[in-house]
């Protein structure tokens, strides 16, 4: 998925009120952007890290920028939360997922379930439907490992009950992690800052829920699919 427009540099000040982020531009300027992450963003947040923010393209928005990437060590890691949908959805579609290969047509957004919805329906008329919930991995506390949650999400532990019914109706349903950012070479679920969660995993792989991982490629231009990561689950 590249950006549509050039991203813009800058220093991150603070980021606050969760969706809030102060960053100086080069110009000496400080702005407020719009941050797309409802998580802590642990070990993403310090003052002085360089930013890089995408302008509004909506003239009359309020805020004119959003936050989409922060420097990490030597990497980028991609914060904006809402991407993730339409990069699996372009690497379906582009054949670069063997595991979700194959149907004739791909929707997102769908409701399902009780009062939700699914990021990916994958769906032909020869297969069964195939339920597909992509959360977004930016959380590195040690060497190589990439870990979710960031932060205590029940929202998520609802999505992967839901997922399991959607198995017992007949259907097929993958969760997929999306790790935005290259410096990991491995996943696993941090079960010490959600437990609830981890347990919920747990119980969805036993109901027949799949489990995928795939890494991006994470750079000023674009973020785009790039390998597997083996699962330490």
């Amino acid at each position: 998925m590249k950006f549509p427009d050039p991203l813009i540099r800058g220093v991150l000040v603070k980021r606050y009120k969760r969706f809030l982020a102060d960053i100086t531009l080069e110009s000496g300027e400080i702005i407020t952007a719009h941050c797309a992450n409802s998580g802590s963003m642990m070990g993403l947040k310090e003052p002085g890290a360089e930013a890089w923010l995408s302008p509004a393209r909506n003239p009359k928005r309020k805020l004119k920028y959003t936050w989409e990437l922060v420097r990490s060590g030597d990497g980028l890691v991609g914060i904006n939360t809402s991407l993730p949908n339409a990069i699996v959805s372009e690497a379906i579609n582009g054949g670069a997922i063997a595991e979700l290969a194959g149907y004739d047509t791909l929707r997102r957004e769908v409701k399902y379930g009780k009062n939700s919805r699914i990021d990916i329906l994958l769906e032909s008329e020869d297969r069964a439907p195939c339920y597909v919930e992509i959360k977004s991995v930016t959380l590195k506390r040690e060497n190589g490992l990439a870990e979710f949650p960031d932060a205590v999400t029940a929202r998520g532990t609802k999505h992967l009950g839901e997922l399991s019914d959607m198995v017992a109706d007949g259907g097929r349903a993958v969760m997929l992690y999306l790790v935005q950012r290259e410096d990991c070479g491995r996943f696993a679920i941090a079960e010490d800052i959600d437990p609830t969660y981890a347990s919920a995993l747990n119980a969805a792989r036993a109901a027949g829920v799949e489990t995928l991982c795939r890494v991006c490629r994470v750079t000023p231009a674009l973020i785009e699919l790039d390998r597997s990561l083996p699962l330490d689950l």
